[in-house]
C-alpha cells in the first residue's frame, strides 16, 4: 500500500511530516546499525541490517533524511526503515517514532487493517501479562520464587530491571484479566499466552507456576516470555512463547535491547546460553551480554548482533552440551564474518556462578583475555588426538581444516593457518597443501543484482531534486513528454511534475509506492559530481529531445516504407518531406 493512501486513511499528511521533521534518520538508524561517517558529505555507511554482507554497502544521508543499500536495494526514509527493521505497519512505525519524540498521536476513529488491530491487542496483552506476573512475584505467593532468585544471586533491583515475574498455578489469572479487558478469545489464543481447551470449554494460561522472563524486541517492547520451572516435577524446565505476529524467535536475542549501547561502546558482545546467565553477567556491570531465546543460534540473530559489533566472546556452559552448542554457534558466527573468542571459565562454572564466586572484575578480565577461537579449537583437538607424534598433530590439524576453510578472507585465512601450524608444531607447507586439496570451498552469497537506472534518468532526477531553478525550467517541458513512457523512473518524474514548491526528497518519497521509493533512493545515492545542476538538467533535456527526434524520424521512415509497399507514392512523398524537415533541425 502506498504511503499517500495509507496516510490519507490514518492521519493528515501534516502530522506525518511533523513527526518526520522532528527526528534525525541518522540517530534512528544508528540505534540498529554501527555507522561510520563518510567524508564531510553528511553521509554515513555501515553493514546492511537487511541482508548478510561483509563489506558495508548501506548508506544513510542526513541531508536527505534517507537510506539506501546498494547490495539489496532497500531504501527510503525513516518510516520505511523502522517498518522494515521492526516488521511494523506504517501506522505502527509512525506511532513508534512519535512516542520516541514525545509527540501525542491524534485520535483515530479506528484501525486501518486487521493486522494493525491484532498487533495492537498483542502488545497490550504482553504489557498486561508482565504486570500480572510481576505483581504475583511480589505477593506472598511469590515467596518461594523470590527465595530462588536470592539463592541465584539476583538482587531485587535486578529482578525489577528485567521485569521478572511469576505465573500462578491456577492457569486462569491471565484469562480472567484479558476477559476483563474485553479481549476476544481468538485474540487471546493468537498471543501465545493462552491456550484453548481441547474440549472447547474455554481457555487457560500457557505459563503456570513458572519464573517469568519478559523477552523484548530490539526497540524495547515486550513481545514474548520465557518461563523456568520452579518445581522439579514440572516439565519442560524452560517453556517459551510460540511464534506469533510479534515474535519470530530466530530474529530475537535476549537482552539486546539493553545491551546494544554497551556492545557498541566496547565493540564486542558476550554470548551466553540462558536467561539467568545474562542476568547474572549484566547485573555485575558487564552489560554487553546477550543470549539466544531458547533456540540454537540462527544467522538472522548473528546479523542482528553484527550491526553493533563484529567481535564476540562465546561463554557457554562448560559441560559437553555447552561445548557442542558453542561449536555449532561459532560456525554460524564465522560464516557471518564475526571475529570469535571463546571464554572457558575455570572451575567449570556457569557465568553467573563464576561471578558470584569470583566477582565481576575477574569475569571482565577473563572476557578481555578470552582465547581466539582457532587456538581454543586447536587445544581441544590436541587433547582429543594427542600431540606427542607428528601423526597425532597432523590429525589435530586435519580436524580443524573445515573450520579454517570457512574463513572468507584469504589473507586472514593464511594468517590463521600459519599461527595454528606453529601452535600445533606442524610444517606450514603441509598445512597449505592440505587446504589446497580441499574441495567445495564456500562461495560468498551471490550479490543481489544492482538496480540499474539509466544514467540520463539518474542525472536528471538528481538535478531536479537539488535545484529549484532546474525544476522551474525543466518540469514544464517534462509534463506529458513522450520519452517518460519508457523511463524506469516514470512514476517518480510524473509525481515530481505534479508537485508544488518547495519540493523536498522527503515530500516526494511520501507520495511514492515502495518500489519507486527504492528507485528514488538509488538515484539519490548514486555519485554525481556535477554541481551546476541547471546545466546538467539542460544537457539531460537536450538528450531527451534528441531521443524523441530520432524516434520520430524512425516512425516517419516506417510510414514511407509502408506507403511505398502500398503503391501510394503521393503519401510516401508527403512523409519524405516531413522527414527532410526534421533532418534540418
Amino acid at each position: 500500500m502506498g504511503w499517500e493512501n495509507m496516510s490519507d486513511r490514518l492521519f493528515r499528511m501534516d502530522f506525518v511530516e511533523q513527526v518526520k521533521s522532528s527526528v534525525d534518520i541518522v540517530s534512528v538508524v544508528g540505534e540498529y546499525v554501527r555507522l561510520r561517517r563518510q567524508g564531510s558529505s553528511g553521509r554515513y555507511v555501515g553493514l546492511c541490517p537487511f541482508h548478510s554482507e561483509k563489506t558495508p554497502s548501506f548508506h544513510v544521508d542526513g541531508s536527505k533524511q534517507a537510506f539506501y543499500c546498494f547490495g539489496c536495494q532497500k531504501g527510503g526514509d525513516v518510516f520505511n526503515f523502522v517498518m522494515q527493521i521492526e516488521a511494523l505497519t506504517f501506522f505502527e512505525a509512525l506511532r513508534s517514532i512519535a512516542e520516541r519524540q514525545g509527540i501525542p498521536m491524534p485520535r483515530r476513529a479506528g484501525y486501518s487493517d486487521e493486522e494493525t488491530k491484532l498487533k495492537s491487542w498483542l502488545y497490550q496483552m504482553h504489557e498486561i501479562a508482565a504486570r500480572v506476573f510481576r505483581n504475583h512475584l511480589l505477593s506472598p505467593a511469590g515467596a518461594e520464587a523470590r527465595a530462588y532468585l536470592e539463592r541465584r544471586g539476583v538482587r531485587a533491583e535486578t529482578a525489577e530491571e528485567f521485569g521478572l515475574g511469576l505465573s500462578d498455578r491456577s492457569g486462569q489469572s491471565l484469562v480472567r484479566r484479558f476477559e476483563q479487558e474485553g479481549i476476544p478469545p481468538e485474540v487471546m489464543e493468537a498471543s501465545g499466552l493462552v491456550l484453548k481447551r481441547q474440549d472447547g470449554s474455554g481457555c487457560y494460561d500457557r505459563f503456570r507456576g513458572r519464573l517469568m522472563f519478559p523477552i523484548h524486541s530490539e526497540s524495547g517492547k515486550i513481545i514474548a516470555f520465557g518461563g523456568r520451572a520452579l518445581a522439579a516435577e514440572d516439565e519442560p524446565k524452560y517453556l517459551n512463547s510460540p511464534e506469533t505476529p510479534l515474535y519470530r524467535k530466530s530474529y530475537v536475542l535476549y537482552n539486546l535491547n539493553r545491551a546494544k549501547t554497551e556492545i557498541r561502546k566496547r565493540d564486542r558482545a558476550i554470548l551466553v546460553e540462558g536467561y539467568m546467565d545474562v542476568i547474572g553477567v549484566y547485573a555485575s556491570g558487564v552489560k554487553e551480554v546477550v543470549a539466544s531465546c531458547g533456540t540454537a543460534l540462527r544467522e538472522t540473530q548473528v546479523q542482528a548482533l553484527r550491526r553493533h559489533s563484529d567481535k564476540i566472546v562465546v561463554n557457554f556452559d562448560p559441560d559437553a552440551a555447552g561445548e557442542s552448542a558453542a561449536e555449532r554457534s561459532i560456525q554460524m558466527l564465522l560464516d557471518e564474518g564475526m571475529h570469535v573468542r571463546v571464554l572457558p571459565l575455570e572451575g567449570g562454572l556457569d557465568p553467573d556462578e563464576f561471578i558470584q564466586k569470583h566477582g565481576a572484575e575477574k569475569y571482565r578480565q577473563a572476557a578481555d583475555s578470552a582465547t581466539g577461537y582457532f587456538f581454543w579449537l586447536a587445544d581441544r583437538m590436541r587433547k582429543r588426538f594427542g600431540a606427542l607424534t607428528a601423526e597425532q598433530r597432523m590429525e589435530s590439524l586435519k580436524a580443524m581444516l573445515p573450520a579454517i576453510d570457512r574463513i572468507p578472507n584469504r589473507m586472514e585465512r593464511a594468517a590463521v593457518t600459519n599461527e595454528i601450524a606453529e601452535f600445533l608444531r606442524v610444517d606450514r607447507g603441509l598445512v597449505a597443501q592440505e587446504l589446497k586439496q580441499r574441495q567445495g570451498r564456500r562461495e560468498g552469497a551471490p550479490k543481489a543484482p544492482r538496480m540499474q537506472i539509466p544514467p540520463r534518468e539518474r542525472m536528471l532526477l538528481a538535478a531536479l531534486l537539488e535545484s529549484e531553478e532546474a525544476r522551474a525550467e525543466a518540469i514544464p517541458q517534462l509534463r506529458g513528454h513522450p520519452a517518460l513512457e519508457g523511463f524506469l523512473t516514470r512514476k517518480i518524474f510524473e509525481t515530481l511534475c505534479g508537485m508544488e514548491e518547495p519540493v523536498t526528497y522527503s515530500a516526494l518519497a511520501a507520495r511514492l509506492e515502495e518500489r519507486d521509493r527504492a528507485l528514488l533512493a538509488a538515484a539519490s545515492f548514486s555519485e554525481t559530481s556535477e554541481t551546476d545542476w541547471l546545466e546538467l538538467a539542460r544537457q539531460c533535456m537536450r538528450s531527451l529531445w534528441l531521443t524523441s527526434l530520432e524516434a520520430e524520424k524512425g516512425r516517419l521512415r516506417e510510414q514511407i516504407k509502408a506507403a511505398e509497399r502500398a503503391g501510394n507514392m503521393e503519401e510516401a512523398m508527403r512523409w519524405l518531406q516531413a522527414l527532410k524537415q526534421l533532418d534540418r533541425v
